[in-house]
């Protein structure tokens, strides 16, 4: 059981579940009743909808894991768990389980809410986490893209199925707004997942580079492919710092709170590129690039004392 744990990296499907939590019931539910925020789904069906995205999600990582046993040999051989403890045809058919529960619940939820062609979403979410698996990650960030797209995705689903259904004329003003604060975050959510899946490239690369996987590191080489990733580094710093300026500056809590739980390790993060050496180096710098994602997320919960204040 352990494996299979390990084999859907439940510690990254908890992160996805609570991100949307964090958005459900620490941005929009404090403001239903204050701002006349609409909400669509029950406790339920959200439950049914984080199910969902946990599902396909987990079979994204079997679906990749499958593809990659020969990278996994050279890259993380102690971490092998297909064809070693898990067989190949077992792991083939949960991810088939895991695709057809998500997008099951899916095509339930859309057609609950009215909204059918919502659909769409889940259908097409698990077929580039197939694609991407299979041919799309053998092309330089073309890969890297799709997967912070799905990521992104993930978070944007709470609004679109929070908000929009129940947006009319008289709420649209209030419902817009907080779609364009998901909207921004999901947009952190993709450029730290970029940068990321660009990191997990210069670990992986020994193994990437024998299984013919086109790379950026590959592809450009280390050094210029460190440049670049310092490039992209920038982005998220001079985007949260500008956010918080532009909209939070006056909240001295908030503000404190981004600089030392975000911006501050993001800093670091575009030192550490130019020094990283090795597989350890590059691992670390990918740890603390999922913890800024959390926190980044988590400070949705503050903002019932910001706009309430």
């Amino acid at each position: 059981m352990n494996y299979f744990f390990n084999l859907i990296r439940w510690k990254n499907l908890l992160i996805i579940a609570l991100m949307q939590y964090v958005i459900k019931y620490g941005l929009l539910l404090p403001f239903q009743e204050s701002h006349g925020v609409l909400i669509t789904l029950s406790d339920f069906n959200f439950f049914l909808l984080a199910l969902a995205t946990v599902c396909i999600a987990a079979g994204g990582y079997i679906i990749n894991d499958i593809y990659d046993i020969e990278t996994d040999k050279i890259n993380k051989p102690k971490q092998l768990i297909i064809n070693k403890h898990i067989s190949e045809k077992n792991a083939t058919t949960l991810f088939v389980v895991l695709n057809i529960i998500g997008v099951g619940l899916g095509f339930y939820l859309s057609n609950g809410i009215g909204k059918p062609t919502f659909f769409v979403i889940f259908f097409i979410t698990s077929a580039l986490l197939y694609l991407y698996a299979s041919y799309l990650k053998q092309i330089a960030v073309v890969g890297n893209v799709i997967v912070s797209i799905v990521v992104s995705l993930s978070i944007l689903l709470v609004g679109v199925f929070e908000l929009i259904p129940v947006m009319n004329v008289q709420n649209k003003a209030v419902q817009t707004t907080f779609l364009n604060i998901i909207r921004d975050y999901a947009f952190f959510a993709f450029m730290i997942n970029l940068i990321r899946e660009i990191v997990k490239d210069f670990e992986d690369i020994d193994g990437d580079y024998k299984a013919g996987i086109q790379t950026l590191p590959i592809v450009l080489g280390r050094e210029r492919s460190s440049k670049i990733l310092f490039i992209l580094s920038l982005v998220p710093i001079f985007s949260i710092v500008y956010y918080v300026i532009t909209y939070l500056f006056k909240q001295q809590i908030v503000v404190g709170y981004f600089l030392v739980l975000v911006v501050a390790p993001l800093i670091f993060v575009s030192i550490k590129i130019f020094s990283a050496k090795n597989k350890t180096d590059y691992k670390h710098i990918s740890l603390i690039l999922k913890w800024v994602m959390l926190a980044g997320i988590l400070s949705l919960m503050l903002y019932k004392f910001i706009i309430l204040k």
